[in-house]
């Protein structure tokens, strides 16, 4: 038996989310909906913009990264998870260890980190919930396969590989090695997308990783756009077929295509109202894998995904709590 059900490797990264308007993406220049990296000066032009120029003061802060906040509903739901990833040894770094130590997932890190800036992320919500990112990686860009731990991922169910990578050169490295590690145990790789503009600039990469084996892909809409120059929902599926042998696009209100390999299956979104879009590609990627873990089909993990991800976006942050995981979805 394995000891765990995920291996994830990922960026660090400490969340801080402000609530802005239109008005305000413009006058800073920011690509609605899109994730942008900075350096560490641009955050704090950034937050001085926020708070002193706008007035708009920070909602929530909470420990973040992509693939962090997958392995998170994992444990949530009563998986076990295990997670990569590199921080400092500054204050925000052992903010994010005590987290996921609190969400009981097994980790890398120890007491022996190295000097630097811990990665943060600024998420900007507007009144219609779509969410804005800026990301100074900090430390977690040089995550290199000196963070990952072989003998866990070979007892691992599922590697999970935050598409995030692709744009740091170690991280990449790093998920390359981790990919190579699972294909010789035999351990599932699983592989999201993450963002349209990680797919836009770095899209030779994620190709290299797809040539190489990935059981399971996870991607929404426009990204599979992206990566297949097809359009229609339709369209995307057929051409995905052809690139990897299970998949789930999500495609927002409207639900979840997903492809086991036999037959496509089609998951109506649970309605809502939506405040903050952050993390539902996240949650929904933990709670299917936590699905498939348990036994359960393509059919009831989308639907589980669905309920989750609803759930997420109808309050602000990229996480839930476990009273709201233990209230609304270990009954779904």
């Amino acid at each position: 038996m394995k000891n765990y059900d995920v291996y994830g490797i990922g960026n660090a990264l400490v969340d801080t989310e402000y609530e802005v308007d239109d008005a305000f993406l413009e006058h800073a220049k920011l690509p609605k909906g899109i994730m942008t990296l900075i350096e560490e000066d641009d955050r704090q032009k950034l937050i001085q913009l926020l708070e002193q120029e706008h007035e708009n003061h920070a909602i929530k802060q909470a420990g973040g990264g992509s693939a962090a906040n997958t392995m998170v509903i994992v444990s949530q739901l009563g998986g076990s998870a295990f997670y990569s990833c590199k921080v400092a040894n500054d204050a925000t770094g052992d903010f994010f260890v005590k987290d996921l130590a609190a969400a009981d997932i097994d980790t890398n890190l120890g007491a022996d980190r190295e000097a630097g800036a811990t990665g943060q992320c600024i998420s900007m919500v507007t009144p219609d919930a779509e969410r804005t990112m800026t990301t100074c990686l900090g430390i977690t860009n040089f995550l290199s396969t000196e963070e990952l731990n072989p003998d866990a991922l070979r007892n691992s169910a599922t590697l999970y590989i935050e598409g995030y990578l692709v744009s740091s050169t170690t991280g990449y490295q790093a998920a390359l090695e981790a990919q190579a590690v699972a294909r010789a145990a035999n351990v599932t790789v699983a592989l999201t997308l993450s963002d349209p503009a990680m797919v836009e600039n770095f899209k030779p990469h994620y190709e290299q990783l797809l040539d190489r084996g990935v059981d399971l892909l996870f991607c929404n809409h426009d990204e599979a756009r992206l990566l297949t120059d097809a359009d229609s929902a339709d369209d995307c599926v057929n051409a995905l077929k052809h690139i990897v042998p299970k998949f789930v696009m999500t495609c927002g209100s409207a639900g979840a295509l997903a492809w086991d390999g036999d037959r496509v299956i089609s998951t109506e979104g649970v309605p809502t109202t939506a405040v903050d879009t952050t993390g539902a590609g996240d949650i929904f990627a933990g709670a299917f894998m936590y699905a498939l873990s348990k036994g359960e089909d393509f059919a009831s993990a989308n639907k589980l995904a669905n309920k989750s991800a609803s759930l997420l976006v109808s309050r602000f942050g990229a996480r839930l709590t476990q009273e709201q995981v233990d209230a609304d979805l270990k009954q779904a």
